[in-house]
């Protein structure tokens, strides 16, 4: 395992592997606003020991990435996915499969539309389609309006950890315990959660980072560009949508709509998770993004 600091005009990305060089390569692409450790080491760990070198990363402005005030000087998503191609180019690799969490499969959505010959396949979860209005979803829960697009609002559970996301806490211990009851929410009662990981989980990327407080950068980068969800009709990397079957942000059928989108997209729905990462699900998340992997390899 080693780190290192890529380059993306002038942003600095950190970044670190797992697994042997000479593998196939596997870049995870993280959620807004959370590090790279997003992706827990067992997980990533999984992933390498089925045969890949698996790399994961800081987005712009978080972790141990450098970033700025959005608002002096704008970055969007079309930025943060020509970031991820920069990391493939940072470590030498021509080509790579990609695994997309949240937003992290929303830039998935972009590298294929602006990058394809950098992808081997690609893996989406926790997540919709370009064309969905998730901030506009947002309001609309909140204040109890029906959706527009015949897709579901977010859910109860994502409003009630919003909330949680927004206390105002005293001292780390206070910290850690806000981040792991906002996770619960996340993830939901189906499968176990896990309490003791994510509170270790969330001290870890506290440690990374260097600061007790959660970035806030993404809330408020410029939007993706919902008007070219069209142009996924025409993508022909071997893509995989990974539906949370407890997802309080986008339940289902929002993967079987991102799916439809894509020519031969395979949707696999995993029973019980949420809206997280808990060693729970981690053998059937880890076995279905193998077995995408090497049918595309």
């Amino acid at each position: 395992m080693a780190e290192r600091i890529v380059t993306s005009k002038d942003v600095e990305l950190w970044s670190e592997d797992f697994g042997d060089p000479a593998d196939p390569a596997l870049l995870l692409v993280a959620g807004g606003n959370l590090t790279a450790l997003s992706w827990p080491t067992e997980f990533v760990e999984r992933l390498a020991a089925g045969g890949l070198h698996v790399i994961r990363y800081d987005h712009w402005g978080v972790g141990r990435s450098t970033g700025w005030d959005p608002a002096e000087r704008p970055y969007g998503y079309l930025q943060l996915a020509a970031d991820a191609v920069a990391v493939l180019d940072g470590w030498q690799i021509e080509r790579a499969h990609f695994v997309g969490m949240s937003m992290g499969a929303v830039l998935c959505q972009l590298v294929a539309l602006d990058h394809p010959q950098r992808m081997l396949s690609m893996s989406m979860m926790l997540s919709g389609a370009l064309d969905v209005d998730f901030p506009g979803n947002i309001r609309r829960a909140f204040a109890k309006e029906p959706s527009v697009d015949g897709l579901p609002l977010p859910q109860e559970r994502f409003l009630e950890a919003l909330a949680v996301m927004n206390e105002d806490v005293d001292g780390p211990e206070a910290e850690v315990d806000r981040r792991v009851r906002r996770w619960k929410l996340f993830s939901g009662d189906a499968v176990p959660f896990g309490e003791a990981d994510f509170r270790r989980w969330e001290q870890q990327a506290i440690d990374h980072s260097g600061s007790l407080g959660e970035p806030q950068s993404h809330y408020a980068v410029q939007p993706p560009p919902r008007e070219r969800a069209p142009e996924l009709r025409d993508v022909r990397v071997p893509a995989q949508v990974i539906q949370a079957g407890e997802d309080p942000i986008a339940p289902p059928p929002h993967g079987r709509h991102l799916a439809d989108l894509i020519p031969g997209a395979e949707l696999v729905e995993i029973e019980g998770m949420g809206h997280a990462l808990p060693v729970s699900v981690h053998g059937p998340l880890a076995d279905a993004v193998l077995r995408h992997v090497l049918r595309h390899g």
